[in-house]
């Protein structure tokens, strides 16, 4: 009897230790500097068994924002190699062999990254010319937020004491008030459409602002239908209308093109934010069993998961969420996507197709920085700029649309300012004084640019069908 249970065991321990078991690796990369997440590192792992012959090479890419890639190996024992090389545009080349000790444990690794020298270059930070020019003033009203018109006049969103208790549109030539007009609504700020027309956004309605005779007109739009028709739609060019399904709530959206000749969607673009994708969906797994019901109700109304349920109304209200961002731009025949998350800049032509695809990296490292997650254009040359902030000091950073890269930053004259636009080489902000008690108001500095008019494609003449 004691003979049979040894050669059981001594069969067991046979089988068991011919079983090859997967290897679970999971690889952090850190900036040794800063100490933040570097996404979008390339990873290549050779792998060898024991005697040191080659079973398998993979290549990943790092899933961007959380600084980890990682990856299960099949059919591997203990004492298997991996080799690590690891390489990033903007880092120095790693490389890293680990050796699998224990097939029930992940085999958890962190890697610290230095960026290259090229990278670590001081910047180059000019003054604007002259000194900050006051473009409006006022003993009575504050600047709230202001548009610059194509003429040049300029569109301010006043208000006497607080904005919530009542504002006025003012129209201003640079020199004098040409007409005012009270608004009759919860104002909250200025926006422009794709045509360049204003509109200013109020609590329930948004008003499109006309200017016939120096009189200011109003025309009243549900803001529900503006946030659906006509904030979606992001430039056009000829027939082709760039439209985005941007929603605050969800940490992912399209770019399409819009064809008013023949009425065809076309999606050019899918823009994601895989870490925020992630714990947004993940909400889900900590909510209470009421919430859990209440979603999966709402799932089985509309048909949208109800861990999107969760994430859009609880998961957005929380620190750690932050909106996707990608803007789109056009400039001459071309239209740009910076693709933060995927840290490339995409170039369309006026037909949506991609032209070229450039790594930027203008955005890594904030903290040193001043990254303000912002990008701003000048409408009439096109330029665009990227805002930093460090100690409260503004900088506009040009950005070179061939390389991504920014050319150079330009220090605005004051401390904390606030509503930045420019137009035609000029930059426009509201700021007051700290702990003063003047108004709030309307500046404006010259860049040290002479860029001309943006050339853009002439418009076509359509004719819709019924």
């Amino acid at each position: 009897m004691n003979m049979m249970r040894q050669l059981i065991l001594l069969f067991v321990t046979i089988v068991l230790s011919s079983i090859s078991w997967g290897q679970v690796v999971y690889i952090q990369f850190v900036d040794t500097k800063s100490g933040e997440s570097i996404h979008n590192v390339n990873v290549l792992a050779n792998v060898f068994d024991a005697n040191a012959k080659v079973k398998d090479s993979i290549i990943y890419l790092l899933s961007s924002g959380k600084g980890v890639v990682s990856f299960k190996l099949e059919n591997v024992a203990v004492g298997t190699i991996i080799n690590l090389n690891c390489s990033h545009p903007i880092y120095e080349g790693y490389t890293k062999t680990l050796k699998t000790k224990s097939l029930t444990d992940t085999l958890k690794v962190t890697l610290f990254l230095q960026a290259t020298k090229s990278f670590q270059l001081k910047e180059v930070v000019v003054k604007a010319p002259g000194i900050p020019d006051t473009v409006f003033r006022s003993e009575r009203l504050s600047v709230a937020d202001f548009e610059v018109q194509k003429n040049g006049d300029i569109l301010l969103l006043t208000y006497p004491k607080q904005l919530s208790k009542g504002s006025e549109l003012v129209l201003y030539d640079g020199q004098q008030i040409i007409t005012s007009f009270q608004v009759n609504d919860q104002a909250e700020s200025l926006t422009r459409d794709y045509r360049g027309n204003t509109h200013i956004v109020c609590k329930d309605n948004v008003f499109g602002v006309f200017i016939k005779e120096d009189e200011i007109q109003l025309g009243m739009l549900p803001k529900p239908y503006f946030i659906k028709y006509v904030a979606p739609i992001v430039d056009t060019i000829q027939t082709k209308l760039f439209l985005s399904n941007f929603n605050k709530d969800y940490p992912a959206f399209e770019y399409y093109t819009f064809d008013q000749m023949d009425s065809t969607y076309r999606v050019i673009l899918k823009i994601e934010d895989e870490l925020m994708m992630e714990l947004y969906r993940a909400e889900y797994k900590w909510m209470d069993i009421r919430t859990k019901m209440w979603a999966k109700n709402k799932e089985l109304e509309t048909g949208v998961d109800a861990e999107i349920w969760v994430g859009a109304n609880f998961f957005t209200q929380s620190i750690y969420y932050k909106e996707v961002y990608a803007p789109m731009f056009q400039h001459n025949d071309s239209v740009y996507v910076f693709n933060y998350p995927k840290d490339r800049l995409e170039v369309y032509n006026k037909f949506g197709e991609c032209k070229d695809s450039i790594a930027i990296y203008h955005h890594y490292n904030a903290k040193q920085t001043g990254w303000q997650t912002q990008l701003i254009q000048d409408k009439i040359t096109g330029a665009v700029y990227a805002i930093f902030e460090k100690t409260g000091t503004t900088y506009l950073g040009l950005i070179d649309l061939k390389t991504g890269t920014i050319k150079e930053k330009v220090k605005l004259g004051f401390r904390y300012v606030d509503k930045i636009r420019v137009h035609n080489n000029l930059a426009y902000y509201v700021y007051r004084p700290f702990e003063s008690i003047q108004k709030k108001f309307l500046y404006k500095e010259n860049l040290p640019y002479s860029f001309r008019s943006n050339k853009t494609t002439g418009e076509t003449k359509i004719t819709l069908k019924d």
